[in-house]
């Protein structure tokens, strides 16, 4: 019976380990990654080591929290029409290294000028004095420059792509919009942020202003509290997820586009052929 069940247990361990989700015992180091896409009508395919990792992986949705192990992948990105990995890829990048002992939010966005590209971002996960809670904004639209309001006043202005901007609050609803720079005219919202006492809110301006879909996807990291109440820093459920049984797939794209950005492998950007 005992090596019925070790059996079993190396088996799932190998399986885990091939698909590149696994941790092996060398490299017990991790980092936690959540993925954001934030491109308008571009679902997608994931190809990790040759494997496809995500089918149809669509706009407006966040895939992790994750652990993802330290060590080298390569990562193929394809339109989600493709029918295989073989099509020409929309971003790829090849041997690159996961850094250990990070908290990173990818992004998958337009850049200022309409083209898609990745952006990553270490995340503030240091502990909030009792009462506090974070807000985070982010720029990760095709716009101009933009100024966010809180209840109607500005919290953080001239923001462009893809600069991020925060600040601690006492934690409360607030009523946050997108206006033009230096303007009263309003681009995104206003839309109403629950900022709970211990979480980070972060906030993403994704979208085009020329095609007038600008929108807000949201995350939310959780377990920020000050001791004596505190624990373990680390990712809460995102406000947007991947849905029901995605995370195992999720993992090897949060894994790969992590590994595109702070790994320092070669990345190319080319047009998808439809």
């Amino acid at each position: 019976m005992r090596r019925s069940r070790l059996a079993a247990a190396l088996a799932g361990s190998a399986a885990l380990a091939a698909l590149g989700w696994g941790t092996p015992a060398h490299a017990a180091e991790t980092s936690k990654v959540s993925v954001v896409h934030g491109i308008p009508g571009a679902t997608v395919d994931v190809y990790v080591d040759g494997k496809r990792a995500l089918d149809d992986f669509k706009p407006g949705t966040v895939a992790g929290p994750l652990d993802l192990p330290a060590g080298k992948h390569d990562l193929k990105v394809v339109a989600g029409d493709a029918t295989d990995g073989n099509a020409d890829a929309i971003v790829e990048a090849n041997g690159v290294t996961v850094p250990a002992r990070k908290n990173i939010s990818v992004v998958a966005h337009l850049d200022a000028d309409g083209k898609p590209t990745l952006t990553p971002y270490v995340n503030d996960v240091s502990k909030l004095g009792a009462g506090h809670a974070r807000l985070v904004v982010r720029h990760d639209a095709a716009a101009p420059a933009v100024d966010v309001r809180a209840n109607g006043k500005v919290a953080f202005s001239d923001l462009v792509n893809p600069k991020e901007a925060k600040a601690d609050l006492p934690a409360g609803t607030i009523k946050a919009d997108v206006v033009l720079a230096g303007t009263d005219t309003v681009a995104i919202g206003p839309a109403d942020l629950n900022l709970a006492e211990g979480t980070s809110t972060i906030v993403y301006a994704v979208g085009s202003a020329e095609k007038k879909d600008l929108t807000l996807v949201t995350q939310t990291i959780s377990g920020l509290h000050s001791a004596p109440h505190g624990v373990p820093a680390g990712f809460g459920t995102p406000a947007q997820t991947a849905g029901p049984g995605t995370l195992p797939v999720a993992a090897g794209l949060a894994g790969a586009l992590a590994l595109v950005l702070l790994g320092g492998g070669t990345v190319r950007l080319v047009r998808a052929r439809r």
